[in-house]
């Protein structure tokens, strides 16, 4: 359930998609549409469309395509219903929602995102003023922390009291179980779920508080880091500590660092790499991928890539296909740790970003350089362990090239090591390879002439176009789609994928000063000349004299479609038999 179809198209009515996009990327004018550089790729020559009009975008670099809402999910990084509230709320728009379920829901949201927004200023000010948090103030200014770092992250601390939040919050106690703030302990009171604690506030990727994790002090008594539980707001699997922050650093330098902690990801802030998120206490799963994905094309691993877990990798490879994302681990000196570099050494932090290896690369150095390579036994071992790293891999040629650095290092035949590698792949430990994206078709030519005007100008051509008149499929499919839709979104929505991405392509172009005459005598001369060969085919496989009238009447009207003068009475007469030789053929 969500928004009700009608404020959806009201919201779209209303939005100035220029105005929008133009707080994210410098837009020029360029004849009806608008251009800009991608804001979903990096480029330095503008591929990026806007029709104003339709409120649809394409980008011609990167493919990227959709309306005005897909446009501002993806660039504050929203879901749908996020995307037309944010908008709705921009031009004064009142949602409705499809039953009083829904909108119930989105209200009770807001309260506990108001509960959270409270908490989040409550541990902030208590960390700044009270006397009680005297002994967190000194442990943040050990670890480097000053005033601006403690804001910039809004950092709190949770008193050590019962119920200090519960108390200051005055919010009923479903609001403190829903938000994950506090419970309601066994003598029915209320609780407070965080004590004692230096308290760092999560937020989602709009800037929304969640969540907490919340460190107890050194040589304090309980566990080292305490998360919220999952509520309404928060799920583990699918937020990442600082994302809001980091996403827009992110999205410039197409790279997205993944830590293991808190002050990690503060500590390449602090180094000026400002780009790093961190898993809240739980290892990377397939939604954190998921996420990451619409940020950046390369995540580095800020951490050793052991501490995924060997049985891991081949979850990696899969969503490297899957996601279309380069996995990476950055070249941390051994032993080293993001938060003690970052004071000691923060150019050699950075630098281990910009030298980061690709995964593969990473986990098989590993192996190498912890083997004894000066024996032939060690070399065997080696080469064994080494091999059993490769394997994990799906791509064959990938494969193939660390096969060659394993034969340099371990002193082997390659040969000899490619059928050792084709042994352990059919043992069972191929990985899985997953089909890859379809190359981006290009299109041309009449048919897409036509497209472009019954795009842009439909009434120069609309009464005489023909499905007949389209021997392309996704040419056809297009054309199928226009017809059937009452707006061009509709079109689009309903249309097939290359269809679609067709339709969206050529929105947001220009269309030249053609003649639509001559576009459509070309087209008809073109669907007329591809039936004339298909009667000539069939005729030579059987009985000539039965196809001669046709195909003598067939050549002399596509002659006369040439001549000037009677170009029009013949395309009109090779549209209607196109219509009815189809038809017969069906």
């Amino acid at each position: 359930m969500g928004i009700v179809d009608e404020d959806i198209e009201r919201v779209k009515a209303a939005a100035d998609f220029v105005q929008v996009a133009s707080e994210q990327i410098a837009l020029k004018k360029v004849g009806r549409r608008y251009q800009g550089l991608c804001p979903f790729h990096a480029e330095k020559t503008p591929s990026f469309g806007i029709n104003a009009e339709e409120k649809l975008y394409y980008c011609f670099g990167c493919q990227a395509s959709g309306d005005i809402i897909r446009f501002v999910e993806h660039t504050h990084h929203l879901d749908f219903v996020g995307a037309v509230e944010l908008l709705a709320g921009r031009y004064g728009i009142q949602l409705r929602y499809d039953n009083e379920k829904a909108g119930q829901e989105r209200q009770r949201k807001t309260v506990l995102y108001e509960a959270m927004e409270r908490a989040v200023a409550y541990y902030h000010e208590q960390l700044l003023t009270s006397k009680d948090a005297g002994q967190a103030r000194g442990y943040l200014r050990s670890r480097g922390y000053d005033r601006a770092v403690v804001e910039r992250f809004r950092i709190g601390w949770a008193p050590d009291e019962w119920d200090a939040l519960s108390r200051s919050l005055g919010v009923p106690a479903d609001v403190l179980t829903d938000t994950g703030l506090g419970f309601v302990n066994k003598a029915g009171r209320k609780q407070d779920t965080f004590r004692a604690r230096v308290m760092f506030p999560i937020f989602d990727p709009a800037g929304r508080p969640v969540a907490f994790g919340g460190r107890v002090l050194p040589g304090a008594e309980g566990s080292k880091y305490k998360n919220s539980p999952e509520t309404k707001l928060y799920s583990k699997s699918r937020i990442l500590y600082a994302l809001n922050w980091a996403k827009d650093d992110a999205a410039r330098n197409d790279e997205i660092i993944v830590c293991e902690g808190y002050t990690d990801v503060i500590a390449f802030f602090e180094a000026e790499v400002p780009r790093a998120v961190a898993t809240c206490g739980t290892a990377l799963a397939d939604e954190h991928f998921r996420l990451l994905k619409n940020f950046a094309p390369r995540i580095v691993l800020a951490y050793d890539a052991d501490a995924a877990g060997q049985s891991a990798a081949s979850r990696f490879y899969e969503w490297e296909q899957r996601y279309e994302v380069d996995v990476a681990v950055a070249a941390l000196p051994p032993g080293a740790d993001p938060a003690d570099l970052a004071r000691s050494d923060p150019e050699a932090l950075r630098r281990a970003v910009k030298d980061a290896q690709p995964f593969l690369e990473f986990r098989l150095d590993r192996v190498l350089s912890s083997a004894d390579l000066r024996s032939p036994e060690g070399r065997g071992r080696a080469a064994e362990a080494a091999l059993a790293v490769v394997a994990e891999h799906p791509k064959e040629f990938v494969r193939d090239q660390y096969l060659m650095r394993v034969a340099d290092a371990c002193r082997m035949e390659p040969q000899r090591l490619r059928e050792s590698l084709q042994k352990a792949i059919a043992r069972g430990r191929a990985p899985v390879v997953l089909s890859e994206r379809p190359p981006v078709r290009v299109s041309g030519g009449p048919e897409v002439e036509a497209l472009r005007l019954a795009v842009h100008r439909p009434e120069s051509v609309a009464a005489r176009l023909e499905a007949v008149l389209f021997g392309d499929e996704v040419n056809l499919a297009a054309f199928e789609a226009l017809c059937d839709a009452e707006t061009l979104s509709d079109a689009i929505a309903a249309a097939p994928p290359d269809a679609a991405d067709l339709l969206q392509r050529l929105v947001v172009e220009d269309v030249l000063e053609v003649d639509a005459d001559d576009v459509v005598r070309r087209l008809v001369h073109l669907a007329a000349t591809r039936a004339l060969d298909d009667l000539r085919a069939e005729a030579r496989t059987g009985a000539w004299d039965d196809f001669a009238p046709t195909i003598t009447w067939l050549g002399r009207t596509i002659a006369h479609l040439l001549e000037p003068a009677t170009e029009t009475a013949a395309a009109e007469q090779l549209v209607a038999w196109l219509v009815q030789f189809r038809q017969e053929g069906e």
